[in-house]
This record gives structure tokens, C-alpha cells and sequence, in this order.
């Protein structure tokens, strides 16, 4: 073959590659949502996606990798609803770092509610080993975040994240949107305490 001729056959290579990643990983996380990671089997897998059990370990490592990957693209898309929204926030002239911060956490639990199935796999526990350990990394990068915002107020960092966490995992489920919405509105009347230096007697 020459060059000219892989060159032109390289691109569409790589398209029907990743046309089959696209639909291992959509196999998988039919499989996964339907029997848990415990009971999902790769063959099940690959008989959805109608590809074979070589073209799964040429893209993804097992089962373990497919479950990975499937959380930190759900992460990644979060992560840029919230980006979103908080900087709509700011756009639109907000400057109240906890309205900003709510703005993001209704664009996080809009996300779950949208993608609510993937969003209670994570949550329900039966994941990979260790996969609690990626969780608790992940929330603890969170709560980093939202100490930026918050300008270091550490007290304050850790009841906002631990309501929005609490929040999360009734509204994944319930997929109750309301329930969303009036946790919101107690986050957002969250503020942190005076400090006990600024108090002044009578």
C-alpha cells in the first residue's frame, strides 16, 4: 500500500474505532445499569455493542476500565454543566459566591437528574475494587473547588459540600425535582458564622 493510500484509509481507521469505543462503552453502561458491576459480564458487553471480545480489550483494559471510564466521562460533562452555569452566573453580573455556587450545584443535580440511571450506578456502592477510594478523591477535589470559591472558609467548604453530597444521593433516588430545588434554597441562605473576635459588648 502506499502513502497516499494509508493515509486515506488511516482516518477512517480511526473513525470506526472509535465508532466501536462509542458503542462498548454504550453496551456497558446498559449492562452495568441493568445487573450492577458484580453481575455485568463482558460477553454481555459485546454482544450489545456487536463487536468482539478482542475489539474490547483493544480499546479498554476489562470491565473494571470500562466502569472507570464511563465515571470520569460523567465527571467531565458535570464538571462543565457547573462551569457552565457558574460562569453564566457571573456573566449575568453575579457576584455572591453562594449564589454562584448554587447556580452550579442546580446545573450538577440537573445533570444527574438528566442522566439519572449512570448517575445511581456510581452511588449504589457496586463498583470495582477501590472504586470508593476514586469516590472519596473526587470529593474531596470538590470540596477544593468550592473552597476557592469560598475564599478558604473551611467550616463553611465542608457544610455546603457535605448538603450538596446529601442532596445528590436523594434526588438520584427519588428523581424528585422539587425536592432539588427546595434543598437549593437552604443551601443558599447558608452563611458562615460570625467570628467570635468581631462580636463587640453593649
Amino acid at each position: 500500500m502506499s502513502d497516499a493510500e494509508r493515509a486515506m484509509t488511516a482516518p477512517r481507521t480511526s473513525e470506526r474505532g472509535a465508532a466501536t469505543r462509542s458503542s462498548l462503552l454504550t453496551a456497558a453502561r446498559e449492562v452495568f445499569v441493568s445487573k450492577g458491576f458484580a453481575e455485568a459480564g463482558v460477553t454481555d458487553m459485546v454482544a450489545r455493542a456487536d463487536a468482539s471480545v478482542g475489539s474490547l480489550y483493544h480499546h479498554f483494559s476489562g470491565k473494571a476500565d470500562l466502569y472507570l471510564t464511563l465515571f470520569e466521562e460523567f465527571q467531565a460533562r458535570q464538571w462543565e454543566r457547573t462551569k457552565q452555569a457558574a460562569r453564566a452566573a457571573r456573566a449575568a453580573g453575579e457576584s455572591d459566591p453562594m449564589r454562584v455556587f448554587v447556580a452550579a450545584a442546580r446545573a450538577y443535580l440537573d445533570g444527574c437528574l438528566e442522566e439519572r440511571e449512570l448517575a445511581a450506578l456510581f452511588l449504589r456502592g457496586d463498583g470495582p475494587p477501590g472504586f470508593e477510594v476514586v469516590m472519596r478523591d473526587r470529593l474531596r477535589t470538590w470540596a477544593q473547588r468550592n473552597a476557592a470559591l469560598f475564599e478558604d472558609q473551611r467550616a463553611l467548604v465542608v457544610v455546603v459540600t457535605g448538603a450538596l453530597a446529601a442532596a445528590v444521593s436523594e434526588v438520584v433516588l427519588t428523581g424528585d425535582r422539587d425536592l432539588a430545588e427546595e434543598t437549593l434554597s437552604i443551601i443558599g441562605q447558608i452563611r458562615p458564622a460570625a467570628s467570635a473576635g468581631g462580636a463587640t459588648s453593649g
